[in-house]
């Protein structure tokens, strides 16, 4: 059977494509042939774009756990290295806890100070210990007033002996005026510090509970 193209051509260019009841039977048919092709094709087209959607979201997730095991697995490799400084902190924070002294060392501490003055022959005018000590997070500082005369090498060598002493010491506030004869007299403040013992560090939470509670209020 011989089709007729240009009969189908001329039944196209007459067809009023407003007028849906008076298309001829090829219309009809190319109509119904684009609808039956559109419609999966739309609807295929919906749910890729979703799954496209879907699939950008999942490779985004997939980048930030690879993120998250990378750094896993770098915490995990070096989990014995973080242990070991670890111990390490904690070996150097107790040999610096133990450069405190206590409540009970405190006097002694006083004397050592006073000792290294006297034994190289500086002259003390005055070494006066603050009344109350400062209270720190986990320590308590005592600021001494400290006035000495000697010469300039004695100074040097008390000062050294100060920084050498088994217990934490410094030298603050130094203002150093000159005498007679090279004498020189120095004022410096003289800080310690004594590490809270169990009670003290109790009292000290509740205090600062107690006053955190008042605030709220």
């Amino acid at each position: 059977m011989a089709v007729n193209f240009n009969a189908i051509l001329d039944e196209f260019k007459r067809t009023n494509w407003k007028d849906p009841g008076t298309w001829q039977t090829f219309p009809k048919v190319f109509v119904w042939v684009l609808i039956i092709i559109a419609v999966p094709v739309a609807g295929f087209l919906a749910d890729t774009n979703s799954q496209i959607d879907e699939l950008e979201q999942l490779r985004g997730k997939e980048a930030k756990l690879k993120e998250e095991y990378l750094a896993k697995k770098k915490q995990a490799v070096n989990l014995d290295l973080h242990r070991q400084q670890l111990r390490e902190i904690d070996t150097q924070f107790g040999a610096l806890l133990r450069q405190l002294p206590n409540r009970s060392q405190m006097d002694a501490l006083l004397v050592d100070i006073n000792q290294a003055g006297l034994g190289r022959g500086l002259q003390f005018e005055l070494f006066k210990p603050a009344p109350s000590e400062t209270s720190r997070e986990f320590y308590n500082e005592l600021p001494i007033q400290v006035k000495v005369t000697g010469t300039y090498h004695d100074m040097g060598a008390f000062a050294s002996d100060v920084g050498q002493l088994s217990r934490i010491v410094t030298l603050n506030e130094v203002t150093v005026e000159a005498q007679q004869n090279g004498i020189l007299s120095m004022d410096t403040v003289a800080r310690t510090f004594r590490y809270l013992d169990e009670e003290e560090v109790a009292a000290q939470r509740k205090q600062k509970a107690a006053v955190t509670k008042g605030a709220k209020k």
